[in-house]
């Protein structure tokens, strides 16, 4: 288990979309770094931490694949969503980036 905690919505409010990124991307190089090669990830601050799901959604979209195009170490990243709306929410962004 690679355990991360991603930032309060808010908090640092010129810096949570960073922040945020930085909890995808820094998880994804802990997992190269102990040879695993398949990673899954829930929807990070979105629950209690109040991140806007749709905000989330971008980033996490935005910084797995920058992070996929700069490597080929990662072989699965599963992505498991509280709801299937949320789900929804992150294809949408997937295909149609908004």
């Amino acid at each position: 288990v690679i355990h991360t905690v991603g930032p309060i919505y808010g908090m640092n409010e010129d810096n949570d979309a960073a922040l945020l990124a930085d909890c995808y991307t820094n998880s994804l190089h802990l997992a190269i770094e102990n040879n695993l090669r398949t990673i899954a990830f829930p929807s990070i601050s979105t629950g209690a931490f109040g991140y806007p799901k749709h905000e989330a959604a971008k980033v996490a979209s935005n910084a797995i694949q920058d992070f996929l195009s700069k490597t080929e170490a990662i072989d699965e990243i599963h992505l498991v969503f509280f709801s299937e709306s949320d789900a929804r929410m992150f294809v949408k962004h997937q295909v149609f980036n908004c």
